[in-house]
């Protein structure tokens, strides 16, 4: 693996700082999951989330880490238009630093992408979080992964992969949802 020409330290820094932005201005979050009994949906601070599919309309798909608590209620819009456009991603949910992180980072690299494009790009992402922290030996792949390719540390921690695919399982599974209701 080369981190198309990153040493380790770099991306060490690069990691704070895509984690540190991303706490303080996380991209493609919204409030937008409705106001819902306990019974059915947890509070964290102004945000209820979902707690079950059931509860998902066409295009969202709701997904919960039971290790560390992290959840994420993931929107996508597609295009009727083939191929098919991701037009919309936007996610509501609380969770860890790294989950919320992956979020954001996930929604800046496939908003505005084919399905296609966006399904390379989980695939891509999901190959990265299983190496281990070796990182991937495609340079083009890491590039195309731009901001992405900083969690390959979070990779070395199989507690924490989890914490990194979670909104990722989600960005997939609702894009699925979309297409399934065109």
């Amino acid at each position: 693996m080369s981190d198309f020409g990153m040493s380790g330290d770099d991306l060490e820094q690069m990691y704070q700082e895509v984690i540190l932005e991303a706490a303080r201005d996380p991209h493609g979050k919204e409030s937008f999951a409705p106001d819902i009994s306990s019974e059915h949906g947890a509070q964290a601070g102004n945000t209820t989330i979902r707690a079950s599919h059931e509860y998902c309309t066409p295009g969202e798909s709701h997904q919960f880490n039971p290790t560390c608590g992290d959840e994420a209620t993931v929107h996508a819009e597609v295009s009727d238009a083939e191929p098919h456009r991701i037009e919309r991603l936007v996610w509501d949910g609380h969770g860890c630093s790294i989950s919320q992180a992956s979020l954001s980072v996930m929604v800046d690299l496939c908003a505005g992408k084919t399905v296609d494009e966006a399904m390379e790009l989980f695939r891509d992402f999901h190959e990265l979080m299983e190496s281990r922290g070796a990182g991937l030996n495609d340079d083009a792949k890491e590039e195309k992964l731009e901001d992405a390719v900083v969690f390959q540390g979070v990779s070395k921690y199989p507690m924490r992969i989890k914490c990194a695919l979670l909104g990722w399982e989600g960005m997939r599974d609702s894009v699925a949802k979309a297409l399934a209701a065109k």
